[in-house]
């Protein structure tokens, strides 16, 4: 046991409720919790070049990661809540982040757009390849 939780957060109803129970769990481990947020290049998914650029995507992605550990934990958490901005797939990069994790903590559903899955495509990603447990969340509506 590492003390580390990784937990995979988006900015959507479903990754907020992950943040909220992942921090419950921190906080009863005494683990220090890994927030990470995955951006995805808009040139994976084009078939011409589409210029990117890296530090400002960065950036947004790392401002919408602490406006969402702020609303969902606080300024000041119990905790300690590491942000981690990442680029690439957001499944592989958590399974490949999970080698010294406890535990990842996934949402139901994220961003993606496939709404009939009963799961999302990262959790089940995670659940299938992760090399440590994973615990997938509920959207919590009340508390969206």
């Amino acid at each position: 046991m590492t003390g580390r939780i990784l937990v995979g957060v988006d900015g959507s109803t479903g990754s907020r409720a992950a943040l909220r129970w992942a921090i419950e769990e921190a906080t009863t481990r005494g683990a220090v919790l890994d927030a990470v947020i995955v951006w995805e290049s808009p040139y994976d998914f084009a078939k011409f070049y589409y210029p990117v650029d890296h530090k400002e995507i960065t950036e947004r992605a790392r401002e919408r990661l602490l406006e969402t550990i702020a609303e969902v934990a606080g300024r000041h958490p119990v905790v300690e809540v590491r942000p981690v901005v990442l680029e690439g797939d957001p499944a592989q990069l958590l399974c490949a982040w999970s080698d010294d994790a406890d535990l990842i903590v996934v949402g139901s559903r994220g961003r993606g757009g496939f709404a009939g899955l009963l799961l999302g495509s990262v959790s089940t990603k995670c659940a299938q390849h992760s090399r440590c447990p994973v615990v997938i969340v509920p959207k919590d509506d009340k508390n969206a």
